[in-house]
Parts: structure tokens; sequence; C-alpha cells
């Protein structure tokens, strides 16, 4: 595993508030374009007037697609703290990140990215947005690292960095399996996030010899998961039922569906950072798996000090994707592509969500760690691999 920038994760005292991210990582409007720090702003005479300085010729030129601007705007804003911070963290002189709105139009924003001379597109954040923003990149040879979490849009130069619920269900699943449970029921959302959770809850049970006895699908919504959770109830004949549905709904579903203290709750990833799932009397015992939140703690003190609020979960994929980008950086010259099959690494990266490394079809695996509720607390079951074994 290339684990070449761990020791230099996390912020030093003397970094502070020492905010040189506004210089480091230039924000291009959709009307103006930065000129790298001064402040002034110029009108555009076409896509990339003034948006990079000249003279940098020793950097790695960075696109960074986030909406800046929108409903979406306080998600974009986080990641790009993020990248702040992973940058100021390590000490990089070697890239130079830009910041693209993609809340003004994903494919435009990537028109200027290209045209601008980036040669890796960090972005974009929703799923919707990259077939606009592969327009523009794939015919300049540019890959994108997405924070999506919707497998289908991986390919050749499109990887997934998202948390995959996918992946959250089979490592959640095997433990249980391990655990002697074998009779299993689902809750399932309608929709895709429903519709990936089911697939690899079918898959884990095939692949380890379970079985599936019950599965009841709903509409989001208190009322429709409740008369979903009565009528698996009704059923009965299991012994673990998966809840694919966030913590709030799945506390709603779990005193219906449970029947007695032998049936085991699982949840997914979308319970990871929620402290009322701890205190919930109906999720006593349950089991969810998601990345480890070791290295988390440092992280969000060092951001709240930078920037005087709590970082959202999700932000760790950009301080992440930065230090994805000054591995492969080790080995990539200044001008020349992005040497993209070094993401395919097998033995992988370290970042602050833990181990991950991405397979041929650009789709992301993680490490993840099994949670465990129990008396008010919630406690790591099962450790996080910190290696992949092939």
């Amino acid at each position: 595993m290339r684990f070449g920038v761990d020791r230099r994760f996390f912020v030093t005292a003397g970094l502070g508030l020492a905010l040189g991210g506004c210089a480091v990582i230039p924000k291009v409007d959709a009307g103006t374009a930065s000129d790298g720090g001064s402040g002034a702003t110029t009108a555009p005479t076409g896509p990339t007037a003034g948006a990079l300085p000249s003279g940098d010729e020793t950097r790695h030129r960075i696109a960074l697609l986030v909406p800046m601007t929108g409903a979406n705007a306080d998600t974009g804003q986080a990641i790009a703290n993020a990248t702040t911070t992973a940058l100021l963290d390590t000490n990089a002189s070697n890239l130079r990140i830009t910041t693209y709105d993609t809340g003004t139009g994903a494919g435009s924003a990537a028109a200027r990215a290209i045209a601008d001379g980036n040669k890796l597109i960090l972005g974009p954040l929703l799923s919707e947005n990259v077939g606009a923003v592969l327009a523009q990149a794939r015919p300049a040879d540019v890959p994108l690292i997405t924070f999506s979490n919707d497998m289908t849009q991986a390919a050749r130069d499109v990887f997934v960095m998202g948390v995959l619920p996918g992946q959250s269900v089979q490592r959640t699943v095997d433990y249980a399996r391990a655990a002697g449970n074998s009779r299993f029921a689902a809750l399932i959302p309608d929709g895709e996030y429903g519709r990936r959770a089911e697939l690899a809850l079918r898959d884990v049970l095939e692949a380890n010899g379970g079985q599936l006895v019950a599965l009841e699908r709903y509409e989001r919504g208190t009322n429709s998961i409740t008369d979903a959770a009565q009528r698996l109830r009704n059923r009965g004949g299991y012994d673990a039922v998966l809840i694919a549905d966030t913590p709030r709904l799945s506390i709603t579903a779990a005193g219906n569906v449970r029947g007695n203290a032998g049936v085991r709750i699982l949840g997914t990833e979308l319970w990871g950072g929620d402290a009322n799932i701890a205190n919930a009397s109906a999720l006593d015992g349950a089991w969810f798996s998601t990345v480890s939140d070791r290295r988390f703690r440092r992280f969000y003190d060092s951001y709240q000090q930078r920037f005087g609020s709590a970082p959202p979960r999700i932000a760790t994929l950009g301080y992440d994707a930065v230090l994805l980008t000054l591995n492969v950086a080790q080995d990539w010259r200044v001008g020349r592509d992005f040497p993209r099959a070094a993401l395919t690494d097998s033995d992988g990266f370290l970042g602050l969500d833990g181990a991950f490394r991405f397979d041929r079809n650009g789709v992301i695996e993680r490490a993840m760690e099994v949670r465990q509720v129990r008396g008010g607390e919630v406690t790591v079951a099962s450790e996080a691999p910190t290696t992949f074994a092939d």
C-alpha cells in the first residue's frame, strides 16, 4: 500500500489560521476570473482569460469542480476547504488546484477547466453532472475523480470516490453471517440507493450461503416505512433485518420489525456520524459498516479551527483526493497527461477515511469497519482492514 504522504496528514500548530489557500486554490467564477490571489478580477475575453497566472510551470494544474452556488454550495465549499487543508497539511508545493463552480453549469465549468490546461478533474459532486463534465474532459484525455457514490458512473476515465452503499451492506452482512445469522429480511426504499443496497444484499447472500426470506419496499417517509416494517414483522421467519435508510427512518422502523430480542438490526453507511443512533433503544445491538473515523477527529478539529465551522463528513473526500493526487504526482512530470494507470495500483492508497483503491473500471473499493450500537454507545465491533489481500 502506498503510504507516501501518511505521516504528513495533519496540521501543525504553526499553520494554525494561515489560510494561504485563497492563493493556493483560486476560485474561477462564472463571470469573472481570479488573477491567482491579488484580489483583482477581469472581464474574460474567453473561457480562460485571467484564470491562471503565467510562470506556473513547476506545478501540476488540477481542477476542483464543485457547486459553489445553489442548493449544494455549502457542501461544495466544505470540499474546497478540505482540499486547502490537505495542501497546507502536506506542505504541497507542486500542485495548483483551481475551483470551478458547477452550480452555474457543470459543462461550462469543465470547459473552462480544460481550456485552462488542467490535467485532472476532482469532481463533480453530483452524479447527474458527470456526463456534462465528461463530454468536455474525455476529448482532452483528462480523467475525473468524482465525489459521487454512484458506481454506474465509473468508466475508464471516471473514478468514483464516494462511499458506496453496496460495499457497506456487503461488509455488514459478511460480519453477520460469520456471527451466525442466516435468515435475512430487508426494508428497501424505492430509488437508486435502495436498488443498489438490495443488489448488494442478494449478491453477498448468494456468495456465502445466507437466505433472503422476506423483503419489503416502500416510498421514503415515516408512514410508508412504518407500514412496510409491520408487514415484514407479520411475515416473520428472519433473524436479521437490513434497513437501508437514514438513522431517523431506521429508528422508526426498527421497533416494528424486531419482534423479539433475537432479531439483529443491520444498517448502512448512512448511519455513520449520527449521534442519535446511540441512544435509540430500538437499535440496541445493531451493526452497520462505514469508513473509519480514527483520523477524522483530528481533521475535524483542524478544519473547525481554520474555518470556524464543523465539516460535513463528506468533506474528507476532498482531502483524500489531494492525498491521492500527491501520491501519484511523485512519478508524474509537470505538463504531461495525468498517469491514470497509477490510480489502479492494486496495493491502494491511504487517506483520512482509511485504505482505498480503484479497480480497472474506476469503482472504488474501501476498507470499512463494522460498528455496533450498544448501551448508549457506538463502538467498533470489527476494525477496518489496513491492507488489501489479493
